[in-house]
């Protein structure tokens, strides 16, 4: 990539973190997509799933295609960062990087544009609401892949704390299964100073947060990846007084479908042991997300065969994570590979969804480069 390229795509990418747009409201982000999009020649279509955008690239006679995946919406965080390019809309942040993913798939349209050695077509789609807005499904539903044909997908996720421009591409795991856990504790409210005359839902609440800490800890296979967390514990509304009801969020995460069965079992077990033993009744919603995200073995082998042929270090060794990734959505319907490109240390508080975050815009080459080989290695040449 030339530096004015990269000057141009740094310039963008710190105007969209300044701009951050929440999931299902990503309305100016896709507009700023679609003009960008325009002054390179490259026809989109607008609206595809929300506020989606899908561009296409094609050359040649060729009928091979790919799709290049990037996500644009934001976090509800309040940024403190201390950037220059610090957002401007309050409580919104671009904690997680996704303009850094948007900027590069547009670094990707620029780079295939002026490089005549492919032909086919390249499909770019750049998704909204990836934060547990059901982004990836609602572009699947509207018929990204009956509208915008494409042979296999690909896409990527910044890392910190993986060396700067460094791409780790996985065997198959990459990112884990997602899942929403909703408890309502109903008890029977009274006097703090009276609590038998009660049926009090916070300590009902206490003790199934505990409890369900032994599902990982006792229910799964030691060898096996699991985690549920608490994010949420709501009840009460003043100090001398049992409330009658007390509310629990969380997550849960796999990185196996038969472990995600059993434990979701077993949340229901203990909940429903829970309310037996304090005579509470404990509702329990379990809302499965993403599945997990695993690279199917000839799309993994583009992906780093495309790292090594564009002089970009290669990793094959990293671990799986935990987080979810809605990116799972389009490899039930489509082959294809989810790689991740370094962003350098994450001291400092620098770790995805941190309120000092930043993109590493030093990356931008590499991870423009990246989805552009990739692209040409599907097309076959």
């Amino acid at each position: 990539m030339d530096r004015s390229l990269h000057d141009t795509l740094t310039g963008w990418r710190r105007h969209l973190h300044a701009y951050p747009e929440l999931t299902l409201h990503e309305a100016q982000t896709s507009a700023f997509v679609q003009a960008r999009l325009t002054e390179l020649g490259v026809p989109f279509v607008a609206g595809v799933g929300g506020h989606g955008v899908v561009a296409t690239l094609s050359r040649g006679q060729s009928n091979r295609s790919v799709g290049l995946r990037a996500d644009m919406d934001a976090l509800p965080i309040t940024e403190s960062s201390g950037v220059a390019h610090t957002s401007r809309n309050p409580g919104v942040m671009h904690a997680c990087g996704h303009d850094g993913h948007t900027v590069s798939l547009l670094g990707a349209v620029a780079m295939l544009t002026r490089d005549p050695s492919w032909t086919g077509t390249v499909q770019f789609v750049f998704q909204p609401a990836e934060e547990g807005g059901g982004g990836a499904k609602s572009m699947i539903a509207d018929g990204l892949f009956e509208r915008f044909p494409m042979e296999r997908i690909f896409g990527y996720h910044n890392w910190p704390g993986l060396e700067a421009g460094t791409v780790a591409v996985h065997d198959s795991a990459v990112m884990a299964s997602g899942g929403r856990l909703y408890f309502t504790i109903k008890g029977h409210s009274g006097h703090a100073a009276l609590p038998h005359l009660t049926r009090d839902p916070m300590v009902a609440a206490a003790h199934l947060l505990l409890a369900l800490q032994t599902i990982v800890s006792r229910n799964v296979d030691p060898l096996e990846a699991a985690v549920i967390t608490i994010g949420i514990l709501q009840s009460g509304s003043a100090a001398n007084q049992i409330p009658g009801e007390a509310i629990m969020r969380g997550t849960m995460r796999t990185l196996k479908e038969s472990v995600r069965d059993h434990m979701e079992e077993a949340v229901a077990r203990v909940a429903a042991g829970v309310a037996q033993t304090f005579g509470v009744q404990i509702d329990v919603e379990q809302l499965r997300g993403n599945p997990v995200t695993t690279n199917t073995p000839a799309e993994r082998d583009m992906a780093a065969e495309a790292v090594q042929a564009a002089g970009i270090p290669l990793r094959r060794d990293m671990a799986p994570a935990m987080t979810g990734e809605d990116f799972a959505w389009y490899l039930t319907q489509r082959p294809g590979a989810f790689a991740w490109v370094g962003n350098g240390p994450a001291d400092g508080g620098r770790e995805l969804h941190n309120s000092n975050y930043d993109f590493n815009d030093a990356i931008l080459p590499a991870a423009s480069g990246y989805l552009a080989g990739v692209a040409k290695r599907a097309l076959g040449g």
